[in-house]
């Protein structure tokens, strides 16, 4: 019975402690990761957080090519997503679905986790309040939404483009496994505000690349001060319903209600096809035009300060031989544009130990590049 007290007062002391020393989101993160059967954060996990809906209304299914799913994956294709634990794998060719299968019990009405794919949508959604003139210029200061940065050291003259071209100069650790780093106590902690506007900076913005998820959650915020509502009902509706998605989606949120800008859109895989395809058409569906060209061409223009290989949002291989642009998220999400070929390719899943990377880059993003245009084309 001692041994039992003194157990319930070592357990009280720790969460004590734990709160103090401000690590309370370490208890939530435990509750939706380990008490779930689960190592990480997971592709399923949207239903563990608070949400936004992202609605549609008119759902445009896609057109079914006439060779849809009439041939087999090839073996190296099929044993790297097997690898891969992928989930889906979907090609779109001039317009139409021309291949698309699913493992482990997904299917087409499955929402997975979109992760970092959604620092692209953030930066599609600063794009449309630039050309609505909710904001007025992309060289903007963050300082002219929140007051508070206007004294804070190196970031006086932070501006959105930094944060959209991922220079913001901003103390942040891009860790996915130590709980300790800033980017867990984003996902699983109570307040995005709390986790993003104490850091620091550690350099003058706009001086050196360095990918990080506090910078497009900065970015999100500034957003939606700029158009007065969610950033959830804005992208429903200036994409998702003139798009004509075939499901609701949902981000997650804060306790707020802030999304998670950098991450955690909750879409189909049909869904995400569909952006990479308004990407292709130059912000064109359906005889509207949803998102201004020039802006389209400078997210998916690389930046020398990142060598080449990002832009606003979008990661970019100009150096393999067929050229492509992408959205990327952790564990292996993408939604992949191939312009030579007029296609696009999702994949996603639950990546266990994560494909070798240049600069950032996945490796099997080229891969997947190279041979479904040799299968396909």
């Amino acid at each position: 019975m001692v041994i039992f007290i003194y157990f319930i007062v070592f357990l009280i002391l720790m969460a004590a402690v734990v709160y103090i020393l401000d690590y309370g989101y370490l208890i939530n993160g435990i509750s939706k990761t380990y008490f779930k059967g689960k190592s990480s954060a997971h592709i399923d996990d949207g239903k563990f957080f608070s949400k936004n809906v992202i609605e549609t209304k008119s759902p445009k299914p896609w057109v079914k090519a006439d060779n849809y799913n009439k041939t087999d994956l090839p073996k190296n294709i099929v044993d790297d997503l097997n690898i891969g634990n992928t989930a889906s794998f979907l090609v779109i060719k001039d317009g139409k679905l021309v291949h698309e299968q699913y493992w482990k019990g997904y299917n087409k009405i499955s929402l997975t986790n979109s992760f970092s794919m959604a620092k692209a949508v953030t930066v599609m959604l600063l794009g449309k309040a630039l050309e609505e003139g909710k904001i007025k210029n992309i060289n903007g200061k963050f300082s002219d939404y929140f007051d508070e940065f206007k004294t804070k050291t190196s970031a006086e003259n932070l501006t959105l483009k930094n944060l959209a071209q991922m220079e913001s100069g901003l103390d942040w650790d891009e860790d996915y496994k130590n709980p300790f780093r800033p980017n867990a106590k984003a996902y699983y902690g109570k307040s995005l505000i709390d986790a993003t506007f104490k850091r620091k900076f550690k350099e003058k913005s706009g001086e050196r690349f360095e990918y990080q998820s506090g910078s497009t959650q900065l970015l999100g915020f500034a957003v939606k001060k700029a158009i007065g509502q969610t950033l959830s009902s804005y992208l429903s509706e200036k994409f998702w319903i003139p798009l004509g998605m075939e499901q609701n989606a949902i981000w997650s949120t804060d306790q707020s209600g802030m999304e998670k800008t950098y991450c955690c859109i909750h879409a189909t895989s049909r869904d995400f096809a569909k952006l990479g395809q308004l990407f292709l058409n130059d912000g064109e569906f359906d005889g509207q035009q949803l998102l201004n060209p020039e802006f389209i061409n400078e997210m998916k223009n690389p930046t020398k300060k990142s060598s080449e290989i990002y832009g606003m949002g979008f990661w970019i291989n100009n150096d393999n031989p067929i050229k492509h642009y992408y959205f990327l998220g952790l564990q292996g999400q993408y939604i992949i544009m191939i312009p030579e070929h007029n296609m696009v390719i999702v994949r996603t899943g639950s990546y266990n130990n994560l494909p070798k990377t240049d600069r950032g880059r996945p490796d099997q993003v080229r891969f997947l590049v190279n041979e479904t245009v040799k299968h396909f084309v």
